[in-house]
């Protein structure tokens, strides 16, 4: 039989000891006590009794501890198989992904688990089933992601423009007013509810498909909706129409909510209500309106997954998401701020 392995010297039993009841792991407390029981002069049959393990674990103990001190004896996890990618083939993965597909090219318009798979085959010659692209994606920071809707002609120059411009407009805005006028800066915007409604995603167990209801009536409503971040407060009504003559209403219904002395700069996008000379709009929006991310909130957590029974009850679930909202003004800063209007 080999010689039993000696414990390092700069460690004794009363520091093992010790040291056992401060951690919190219970696995390492009873290692530490087994070891502590060698260095007591005890032998190794001892220590397997009080670590409840056979004396081969007590010698997996000695190395690991030798090795590295008190963490050797705390759980690892256990690395797993090695990547079957290397550092090339890794970045050619990101590379793709951030491009996208080519549906001329690759015959889809959004990368699916079992097309990276392909394309790592074809261009490298290595076999990777979904599971491991799945895990190889995570690893590298990716998660499946629903994607907001961007308009087709949305330019992005245009956008960092608006952004670099805000601040010398709301100067211009300021200088119109008397001096010390409070201005607060409103978004604005209409989301159509309908019996057509959204079904969204939901917690299931793998390798079910959970179900929702949907209905194919067309009856809708339109909820037109305006916060203020910065001081967390909307205003909002539920309209049957989108036209200059609701819109206007809205207005109305926006200079109600404004407080008293203070100045309203309403933002917007470019719907032919918005824009017709009938309206007076301060500024125009491209696409940087956090009120989409308000109808995306709602919709996902208030509006979706329904069945509206009649014109009626469409009303009725709109104003109740929006009150709920119009409730919750942390939440409307929360979703509704932008940097580049406070620092106006």
């Amino acid at each position: 039989m080999g010689t039993a392995i000696g414990l390092r010297e700069d460690f004794d039993g009363a520091a093992l000891r010790r040291l056992s009841r401060t951690t919190k792991s219970v696995n390492q407390a009873r290692r530490l006590l087994a070891l502590a029981e060698i260095y007591d002069g005890g032998n190794r049959s001892a220590a397997a009794r009080i670590g409840g393990v056979g004396l081969q674990i007590v010698r997996d103990w000695v190395i690991r501890f030798n090795a590295r001190g008190p963490d050797g004896l705390l759980d690892g996890k256990a690395p797993g198989p090695r990547s079957r990618l290397n550092d090339v083939q890794r970045q050619a993965l990101v590379d793709v992904v951030e491009s996208g597909p080519i549906p001329a090219i690759h015959g889809v318009v959004r990368w699916r688990l079992i097309d990276l798979a392909q394309w790592l085959h074809d261009e490298f010659a290595v076999s990777l089933d979904e599971t491991n692209i799945s895990r190889e994606l995570k690893k590298l920071g990716y998660v499946k992601l629903t994607a907001r809707p961007r308009h087709h002609a949305q330019n992005e120059h245009a956008m960092e423009a608006f952004k670099k411009g805000f601040a010398a407009e709301l100067a211009k805005v300021r200088a119109s007013l008397p001096r010390g006028t409070p201005v607060e800066i409103w978004f604005q915007d209409e989301a159509r509810v309908g019996q057509k409604n959204k079904i969204t995603r939901r917690w299931a167990r793998r390798g079910t498909r959970p179900s929702a209801p949907k209905d194919q009536r067309t009856k809708s409503a339109y909820i037109f909706g305006a916060i203020c971040p910065e001081l967390g407060k909307g205003a909002g009504l539920v309209l049957p129409f989108c036209n200059t003559e609701t819109m206007a209403l809205h207005l109305a219904e926006i200079s109600l909510a404004v407080a008293p002395g203070a100045h309203a700069v309403v933002l917007m996008d470019q719907a032919g209500w918005h824009t017709t000379g009938k309206l007076k709009v301060p500024a125009k929006c491209p696409e940087l309106n956090p009120v989409e991310n308000v109808w995306q909130f709602m919709r996902d957590n208030w509006l979706s997954n329904r069945v509206f029974t009649s014109y009626d009850n469409i009303i009725d679930h709109c104003c109740e998401a929006w009150n709920k909202l119009i409730d919750q003004p942390w939440r409307i800063m929360s979703i509704g701020r932008r940097k580049w209007t406070r620092g106006s």
